[in-house]
């Protein structure tokens, strides 16, 4: 097993104020530095500075071997103590961030020592340049953070740059799954949830980065021993939720947004607290967003009090209209309108009778949805309570899958599924219809 030592660092001129980090991974046989990573993260304090630099360190260590073990040296009492698992972590800014630490790495691999501030000399000159960098409008590189060492004209020193003393904290549906039916929103046809190559390495190079997305890291390989391409910063990370059960749920009948909207059965809404409770263990959502249905506005209202966290509704979540067949079992559509039941299953561009949504309109809403809300949470994760065909249509977009994958996904009720989003654009599918919280 390979061995790596982070070093890290994190300040803000202000606390909060203008604020940077900082970290260098290093050969533990060595001392070679391999990588170095820095960004200008805008107004934040001085704790906050020094978790993110301290998880920029870890992914970089990640991305040349995820099989390594790490030794983080840090100068910040209080993120030692807090991540050895000594000082318990009470700030809400900093439970996020601690956890997002924790999940890089499994337990066990990391291990954290104080260092004095004149022994982190590296990760805090790096952490000033990229303030420096921030103040001129610009972002940290690494050629600029070369040229300005050899010139002699780095950034202001450790005690100039962290002025703040850190706070210690002490110890789609509910439609019909009738036996050859394989429509999305009807669950049929349940495949293996398949992960994505790569889906456990670290994401393709080509990050993008500004100033203002302060997960998006900068971040250079300067050797690259063992394999993996470098790291590209934190992903927008969708952790996508399909509502609990309703009243429909059960007798399989189509409901989309063009029908009645049901809320959840006391069966849903025990299944939307398991699904909370299992959330609220690991510790990683940011953020929550639901369509606007009630029954996925009651599941995420259900999840969020569990997480202290609020619920933004986004319309681009809602499931597809079924047009007619709303709260119709897939039998009695057939019944009816055989032949639009045929096309519906043939062809995307085909819609419901009675002027519903097609598979075509519904991958191109989910699309722009997931644009939009992987601008908007660039670098986080966020929870999404959605339904069976957008979170099916959001796990095909990212595989590159063609449309009749639809018919090839099975998706419970309250499962969990998860999809990471880089930079560079790529995607990775990291989960897909878990339910073992439900058991």
């Amino acid at each position: 097993m390979r061995e790596f030592v982070v070093e890290a660092d994190g300040g803000s001129r202000g606390n909060p104020g203008p604020a940077g980090y900082g970290a260098v991974v290093r050969d533990a046989a060595t001392g070679q530095v391999l990588a170095e990573t820095a960004e200008y993260l805008g107004v934040v304090t001085n704790n906050v500075a020094e978790y993110r630099g301290l998880l920029a360190g870890l992914r970089a260590a990640h991305a040349l071997d995820p099989a390594a073990a790490v030794h983080v040296r840090m100068d910040s009492k209080l993120v030692v103590e807090q991540m050895s698992g000594r000082w318990k972590i009470k700030h809400p800014d900093m439970k996020p961030l601690a956890a997002e630490a924790r999940a890089v790495f499994p337990a066990g691999r990391v291990t954290y020592e104080w260092i004095p501030r004149a022994e982190n000399k590296h990760a805090d000159r790096l952490a000033n340049e990229a303030m420096d960098a921030g103040a001129r409008g610009e972002r940290w590189s690494a050629t600029g953070s070369r040229a300005e060492l050899e010139a002699g004209t780095a950034g202001a020193g450790a005690d100039e740059g962290a002025t703040g003393a850190e706070t210690a904290e002490a110890p789609g549906t509910d439609a019909a799954r009738t036996p050859g039916a394989k429509a999305p929103g009807t669950d049929t046809a349940p495949a293996p949830g398949a992960k994505a190559p790569g889906t456990d390495t670290a994401p393709a190079p080509g990050a993008r980065t500004t100033p203002e997305a302060a997960d998006v890291r900068a971040t250079r390989k300067v050797a690259t021993p063992g394999w993996g391409p470098p790291d590209m910063g934190a992903p927008a990370t969708f952790v996508l939720l399909r509502h609990g059960e309703t009243p429909l749920t059960p007798q399989k009948r189509f409901s989309g947004s063009g029908g009645s909207d049901p809320s959840l059965s006391a069966t849903g809404r025990e299944q939307a607290a398991r699904a909370a409770e299992s959330l609220a263990r690991r510790g990683t959502i940011q953020a929550v967003v639901s369509s606007p249905l009630a029954r996925t506005r009651e599941t995420a209202g259900i999840v969020a009090a569990e997480l202290g966290l609020d619920v933004t509704v986004e319309e681009g979540l809602r499931e597809t209209d079924f047009g007619a067949w709303e709260g119709l079992t897939f039998g009695e559509v057939r019944e009816r309108w055989p032949q639009d039941l045929n096309a519906w299953l043939a062809d995307p561009d085909a819609e419901p009778t009675g002027g519903g949504e097609s598979f075509a309109a519904t991958g191109d809403r989910i699309a722009a949805t997931r644009d939009k809300l992987v601008a908007a949470y660039a670098g986080r994760t966020v929870l999404l309570v959605s339904h069976v065909t957008p979170i099916k249509t959001f796990v095909r977009l990212a595989l590159g899958a063609p449309p009749e994958s639809l018919f090839r996904m099975e998706l419970s009720a309250a499962s969990l599924s998860a999809i990471a989003y880089y930079a560079d654009g790529n995607a990775s599918v990291r989960l897909f219809n878990d339910t073992s919280h439900l058991r």
